[in-house]
């Protein structure tokens, strides 16, 4: 009778590339992850700072006075309590086309949450709408 051994293959040095000693090696992956998710948070916080919250909602309430150069826009804007607010009013004709803008910082009373504004934008042709793009904190 024959006796047969389970032997495991010698390959000669330098050959068939590296061989893999049977464990995992998880840090790199790990690692990555970790600063994936890092990275991630400070998108997500950045983001938020600069888009989210609606600490300040503005909503328009009519706008008048359009002539070729310029037109008034009459709008609301939800403040915290005796804050401040930079808004970005646009001017657009009856095709959509931008015909101007204008930054404008709006404050309210002490102890007051809405602010009732009205601004001229001025243009460069005859608008028939205008937009309060976005309003933030005032810096």
């Amino acid at each position: 009778m024959s006796e047969t051994r389970a032997t495991t293959p010698v390959f000669p040095a330098g050959r068939y590339g590296r061989r893999r000693d049977g464990r995992r090696h998880l840090a790199g992956p790990i690692a990555f992850a970790v600063v994936l998710a890092i990275a991630v948070t400070v998108l997500v916080v950045r983001l938020y700072g600069q888009y989210g919250g609606t600490d300040y909602d503005a909503q328009i309430v009519r706008w008048t006075g359009a002539t070729d150069t310029q037109v008034t826009l009459d709008f609301t804007v939800r403040v915290p309590a005796g804050g401040a607010a930079t808004c970005n009013l646009r001017a657009r004709d009856y095709d959509g086309n931008e015909l101007g803008t204008r930054v404008v910082t709006v404050r309210a009373a002490a102890g007051e949450s809405m602010i009732e504004a009205s601004e001229v934008v001025p243009t460069k042709g005859r608008a028939v709408v205008g937009d309060v793009l976005r309003c933030r904190a005032a810096a």
